[in-house]
């Protein structure tokens, strides 16, 4: 089988990440980034991406703009259109950056409108005919709305469990003033594995209990994907989740046995990684490209 999913990304670099603005949970400014380190881990995730068959173009990272690593929440493309994002308040210089970059690699960009928030491929994510989109934190019903009528997508809407202070209410993050969730961005909670193709069904892997009972309900209900259950510690110890697919090769964390276990029954290659020091910015391997072409 030809590579189907993520033949084409964009990567940028570590250069100037840090996590000195906590805008989500797993950020704190009290330990320090290694930087050498993160660049051995994205490294790595760059080989492995080449090893498996994905065209990785790689661009300046935007200049001391510290989440810059994560270009998977640039936009969100399909059929040479993009949906620019929208991010919060430490991310956005990066927009100009994600822009520049789309044009110049023949991209025709589309804003969404009003002030709606838009976190692009970390809250949108494409399943054949379906995208499976987060809101809430990251990225609104209204974005997610436009995004799928712009490029033609049936939406999913789905929503993450907040994360809750002390006196059991969600929590508003101190630095962006946006909702907080441990699963900001739906990429953190679900991943896509393969396409359909033929009259064989997409699969997609996704955990429970990241998701509100409302979104479980509709997941349960979606009979037009088959799925695999991740439980909640790997989704979070090991961001099992966060991985990329070319539909045969899977590039995802160590550390979550069950999902390689699954995965590796379905006859499917898997390959590990370790992000520990990427992890301290609330990102990992999906997070560090975002696809330009699946065709």
């Amino acid at each position: 089988m030809a590579i189907s999913l993520n033949k084409q990304v964009i990567m940028s670099g570590v250069d100037y990440f840090n996590d000195k603005a906590a805008i989500n949970p797993f950020m704190r400014a009290d330990v320090p980034v290694d930087i050498d380190a993160a660049r051995a881990e994205h490294t790595a995730i760059k080989q492995a991406l080449e090893a498996a068959g994905v065209e990785v173009i790689q661009v300046d990272p935007p200049t001391s703009c510290q989440d810059g690593v994560y270009t998977a929440n640039w936009g969100l493309e399909r059929n040479g259109t993009v949906v620019l994002c929208r991010l919060p308040n430490a991310r956005k210089d990066e927009e100009i950056y994600a822009r520049q970059a789309f044009e110049f690699y023949g991209k025709k960009v589309v804003d969404v409108p009003g002030t709606y928030r838009f976190s692009g491929q970390g809250d949108a994510l494409a399943c054949g005919n379906l995208l499976f989109c987060g809101q809430g934190y990251r990225s609104d019903i209204e974005a997610q709305q436009f995004a799928a009528d712009t490029l033609g997508y049936e939406r999913i809407q789905l929503q993450t469990i907040p994360q809750l202070g002390a006196d059991g209410k969600p929590v508003v993050n101190p630095y962006s003033g946006w909702p907080d969730s441990f699963f900001y961005d739906i990429d953190l909670a679900l991943a896509v594995i393969r396409p359909p193709i033929g009259d064989q069904k997409g699969l997609i892997a996704w955990c429970p209990e990241a998701f509100t009972a409302e979104s479980q309900t509709i997941m349960r209900n979606l009979t037009s994907v088959d799925k695999i259950e991740v439980s909640l510690i790997e989704a979070t110890n090991a961001y099992a989740l966060n991985l990329v697919s070319t539909g045969e090769t899977i590039i995802m964390n160590n550390g979550a046995l069950g999902l390689q276990t699954e995965l590796e029954k379905r006859g499917l290659t898997v390959v590990l990684l370790t992000n520990s020091e990427l992890a301290k910015g609330g990102g990992s391997i999906r997070c560090t490209s975002v696809c330009i072409s699946n065709s």
